[in-house]
């Protein structure tokens, strides 16, 4: 039933409001004066409130103020129950908070109507603020999911990394510096999910947890940061000697297999640890740099940990500056060829080049091979590099064989990456027709170790190869694994003996055996051999005398620029007295 506060100084007019509002029936409640009304209201309730204008002590006006200005309050609806009719005055009770008002007399349909619509206001907001109750107590039970998702991981229920920031954070802020960060990984897990499947995987990663828990202190935490990464946030860890104890007993741990899926599997880790330090200011750095130490350890080998050293952290810059570099170089068309001659030991006269890969950076100027190519290898941009360099050979040959050397080889290396890259024979096809070169004159050099990776793989892209007239070199032979049990069934045509043979090359020596097997072993395969990295004329001498048929090396040239190259002059040069080059 609403209830009704009636505020008047003349109880005559309550008894006459009281009969004009009989039906419906309402809950009536009386007060004299307006200091009795606001005292009144929390045992009356009101749904809305008549209030005369004209009362002595407080009048409507102000009582009305006072009202509207307690929050319990503001929102009943009050009636300015009045016998002034001027504008300003009805203009002051509307600026005192009045949301309505009846003249005196009081008419019975005025007055119930204006009842009526107050209580519909009232009652609308009562659904409003029940509304809002509703949606705060969804908004909050949605926000505690929220955060329950933001701090703790869903798989493993671990804290997540979001958690173990704030914590560090905290730790950071206080200035405590007694504390480690270990970061763990999971090595090779990504095989784990390739061969059993993610849900597998994902039981897998839930036993891990399990077991890191178990060699938790009271106050350190286990974070799952990352797919197959942990963390281990530790107190009261001051040196580098307390942790060793723990990063053992974690890393033996391992030893022992986990079951899942009714299968045993084992699995090692790598760690990285960062100790806690007055030095850092973002709770990010710490993490980054157990990070980094825990990459490092990567490198070592499976089961291994590394703490973090100042120095690894510019290794890693230097090493994102190289990379970026490197895509800015292919970009800007930085990659050049160079070509170094290969020279048949028998008649002494050129026969082809090898294309090598320069860099020549904007501001260092040309920089080392070795130090960007196995950047390169590690990137991936090695296949398109490589392309790059393929290309530029192939266009280079063309124009040497249309000037009258049409005899002329070119060699161009095929590094791992690009041997399995998927789109390799089409993209050599593509390059062949744009150059328009005869790929009988093309020999591609393929490492010993890429072929025996796979070596069924290996054999079906080299008969692809083949089937074009390209022609197949082994590159570094004797260097990688032992290919002679599939050298037979592979379709090449030439070995190329590695420069670690030919530099330490001594009669009676193993070097000089090592290339005295590979030239028999050739010549039995009816393969042509290549010696590389030939730099005095007592090597020459003496791959001579063991049959080698070509070689290269700074005996002959060094690797030049197309704009150095002479091809009347290398073609006059008796290279086993005359050196092109000083090396």
């Amino acid at each position: 039933m609403p209830s009704i506060l009636i505020v008047d100084d003349e109880p005559d007019n309550f008894d006459v409001i009281e009969a004009l509002l009989s039906e419906p029936t309402y809950e009536l409640h009386y007060s004299p004066s307006g200091k009795d009304a606001i005292a009144a209201l929390d045992a009356v309730q009101p749904d809305i409130i008549l209030m005369d204008v004209m009362m002595p002590g407080l009048d409507g006006i102000e009582v009305c103020q006072r009202i509207k200005a307690m929050p319990k309050w503001h929102a009943v609806p009050i009636v300015m129950v009045t016998a002034l009719s001027a504008k300003e005055d009805l203009a002051k009770c509307l600026a005192a908070g009045a949301d309505d008002f009846i003249s005196k007399p009081v008419n019975g349909l005025e007055l119930r109507s204006r009842v009526r619509s107050m209580l519909r206001l009232r009652q609308q907001h009562q659904e409003l603020l029940a509304f809002n109750a509703v949606l705060e107590e969804t908004v909050q039970q949605r926000t505690a999911e929220l955060q329950t998702i933001i701090h703790q991981d869903s798989l493993t229920k671990l804290p997540s990394r979001m958690f173990l920031l704030q914590k560090l954070a905290e730790l950071v802020q206080a200035g405590e510096s007694s504390f480690a960060v270990v970061y763990l990984d999971c090595d090779q897990f990504k095989l784990v999910n390739g061969s059993f499947g993610y849900a597998v995987g994902n039981q897998l990663l839930q036993a891990i947890a399990t077991r890191l828990q178990t060699y938790l202190s009271p106050g350190d935490l286990l974070v799952r940061v990352g797919e197959d990464e942990f963390c281990f946030l530790l107190h009261q860890v001051k040196t580098e000697s307390t942790l060793i104890p723990f990063i053992q007993t974690i890393l033996q741990s391992f030893n022992e297999p986990f079951i899942v899926a009714n299968c045993e599997m084992f699995m090692t880790v790598c760690m990285g640890i960062a100790l806690g330090s007055s030095v850092y200011q973002q709770p990010e750095e710490l993490l980054q740099h157990a990070d980094t130490a825990m990459y490092k350890a990567k490198l070592q080998g499976k089961g291994c940990y590394q703490f973090f050293k100042r120095q690894m952290a510019l290794a890693m810059l230097s090493r994102l500056t190289l990379e970026s570099d490197l895509q800015r170089a292919l970009e800007h068309r930085e990659f050049v060829t160079y070509y170094q001659p290969i020279i048949s030991l028998k008649t002494q006269k050129i026969c082809g080049f090898e294309a090598l890969v320069r860099w020549k950076h904007p501001d260092r100027g040309m920089v080392a091979p070795g130090e960007f190519i196995p950047c390169m290898e590690e990137t991936g941009l090695i296949v398109p590099v490589g392309m790059v360099v393929l290309r530029q050979a192939c266009q280079q040959l063309r124009i040497w064989q249309q000037q009258g050397w049409t005899e002329l080889t070119m060699s161009v290396n095929l590094s791992v990456r690009q041997f399995t890259c998927p789109t390799l024979l089409a993209d050599i096809d593509r390059i062949l027709v744009e150059t328009e070169v005869d790929p009988a004159y093309l020999k591609l050099e393929i490492t010993e170790s890429a072929i025996m990776e796979n070596a069924q793989m290996a054999i079906a892209i080299t008969e692809e190869l083949r089937s074009r007239h390209i022609q197949i070199s082994i590159d570094d032979f004797g260097t990688g694994y032992s290919s002679l049990g599939y050298l037979h069934r592979f379709s090449v045509d030439n070995l190329k003996i590695d420069r670690s043979f030919v530099n330490q090359i001594r009669a009676g020596n193993r070097n000089y055996q090592v290339v005295n097997t590979i030239v028999a072993l050739s010549q039995q395969l009816e393969l042509a051999v290549i010696a590389e990295g030939i730099e005095t004329t007592q090597q020459l001498q003496w791959l001579q005398q063991l049959g080698c048929e070509f070689g290269q090396g700074y005996l002959f040239s060094k690797p030049l620029p197309v704009s150095e190259i002479d091809l009347n002059k290398l073609y006059s040069i008796e290279f086993s007295l005359y050196p092109l080059v000083e090396s």
